[in-house]
């Protein structure tokens, strides 16, 4: 049974400078996007005065107030996708007025369960994500919720349309907003905001083939037909998000706090079994996100067991903002990520007693083919990733990076007790992010069915002994 959410208000919010209107085309890395899931995060906060009149009082005003002044400096997140009938591609437009959804609601649920290492029912995190605002005609860039566990804590769900922001951006500005929420109560509001915190609108830093786009929205285009059974769309400019698959009832959520002497330990087994082995003696890439990506990978197909001859692959996003010539600036507003796909693979690679270094050796080949070229393959990655996989084979995908600093974002009553990706319900995703306590470990988000779960742990933990 899932905990009663009870919502308390629902109220937009707008810049607190509503200036001249504001138009922003979409580049080929964002055009991918235009109607797929969208990236739901909750980071949950924990705090023994949340009380409903402290809640009511201070942290939401607080929040909302300090909301309003960022999305000044962040026009577009308080604009809409819009289609003109006269543009080839939708583009991201601010009118004055314009504003995003702001949830208040307070919870029954155990703040504890939600913010442990336990299993869960996934279930549990729907309640606490906003529904961002789409039609046929607009779709929102971005809508947020908070919401009260009384005298346990609170937390802020954000979801975000993908073709407005890539996790990068999103993290960017959860950061400016923490940022500003923290100096307003310090009464430090003065005090400048960091540099790389402020947006670069500019799109001609994104280099592109002329042709890079069409060739998208024909990849695109195949895609949406594949998916409704080979009809071609009744409304070609519709902006609605693609439907998700229904979610079955017994599917939980856990996450896996990885110590970087896990890591370690990982990281030394496969030089072990490296050297040991009489393939390729190749060096491996043994970075953090090889280590721990491969090892997730590893024990989520032995998870699933099944055949051997199954189908399975893996992918995850690059981000492209130092590979391209010239880079392109760190705080870029939009998307700026390709991604490398493993694919088509059979499961028994992996279920045998070189599983492991085998998945390390192809990630590990994976991150080190990464150059400029990733960005301008999109098209063909995108015809692999429809043309490659059978309909039923597990591809395993990464959301979030360890790079993102998500257990920075404090607010002013403190970091995060756990930051989720609720999205990854939406396929066979993992979700990562750097270990809370800052010293090198890695939080792994799984969300799978109850029995493939407690298959999935005892492999896990399995896995660091040896």
């Amino acid at each position: 049974m899932v905990s009663a959410l009870n919502v308390i208000d629902v109220s937009r919010v707008t810049p607190s400078d509503s200036p001249e209107p504001f138009t922003l085309s979409l580049t080929f890395f964002d055009l991918i996007w235009y109607k797929l899931h969208p990236v739901e995060r909750v980071m949950f906060y924990r705090l023994a005065d949340a009380t409903r009149p402290f809640f009511d009082s201070v942290i939401v005003p607080n929040l909302k107030s300090s909301l309003s002044s960022s999305l000044s400096h962040y026009l577009p997140l308080a604009g809409k996708l819009v289609w003109d009938s006269l543009d080839k591609k939708p583009s991201l437009v601010y009118s004055p007025n314009d504003a995003v959804s702001f949830t208040v609601a307070e919870s029954s649920a155990e703040f504890s369960l939600l913010t442990g290492n336990k299993p869960f029912p996934t279930t549990e995190l729907y309640p606490l994500v906003p529904e961002l605002q789409v039609s046929d005609e607009s779709a929102s860039a971005v809508s947020f919720q908070v919401t009260l566990f009384p005298n346990q804590g609170f937390c802020i769900g954000v979801t975000a349309h993908h073709a407005v922001l890539d996790g990068k951006t999103t993290t960017m500005f959860l950061k400016f907003w923490a940022n500003a929420c923290k100096r307003q109560q310090d009464q430090t509001v003065n005090a400048s905001v960091p540099q790389d915190l402020i947006p670069i609108y500019d799109r001609t830093v994104i280099k592109a083939p002329g042709d890079i786009e069409t060739k998208i929205m024909n990849q695109l285009n195949s895609f949406f037909k594949m998916v409704s059974g080979g009809k071609e769309p009744e409304n070609p400019r519709s902006l609605k998000i693609l439907p998700s698959q229904e979610l079955s009832p017994d599917v939980v959520r856990f996450t896996l706090d990885l110590t970087r002497e896990d890591i370690q330990t990982l990281r030394e087994r496969l030089k072990r079994e490296s050297s040991a082995s009489s393939s390729s003696p190749k060096e491996l890439r043994l970075s953090t996100f090889v280590v721990t990506f491969s090892y997730a990978l590893t024990c989520l197909i032995r998870a699933r067991g099944g055949d051997p001859k199954r189908p399975v692959g893996y992918g995850f996003a690059v981000d492209c903002r130092s590979l391209l010539d010239p880079p392109v600036p760190s705080n870029y507003f939009g998307n700026c990520v390709s991604a490398s796909l493993g694919m088509p693979l059979t499961a028994e690679t992996f279920m045998g007693e070189e599983g492991f270094l085998s998945a390390a050796r192809m990630v590990s080949d994976s991150v080190e083919g990464l150059d400029e070229t990733v960005a301008f393959k999109l098209p063909e990655i995108m015809g692999a990733f429809m043309s490659s996989l059978p309909p039923g084979a597990q591809l395993l995908s990464v959301a979030g990076s360890t790079r993102f600093g998500v257990y920075g974002l404090d607010f002013g009553w403190g970091k995060p007790q756990r930051v989720v990706i609720v999205s990854i319900d939406q396929g066979e995703a993992i979700s990562m992010a750097e270990g809370r306590d800052g010293n090198g470990g890695v939080e792994i988000g799984f969300s799978l069915k109850k029995h493939e779960i407690e298959s999935l742990i005892d492999l896990l933990h399995q896995g660091l002994k040896s």
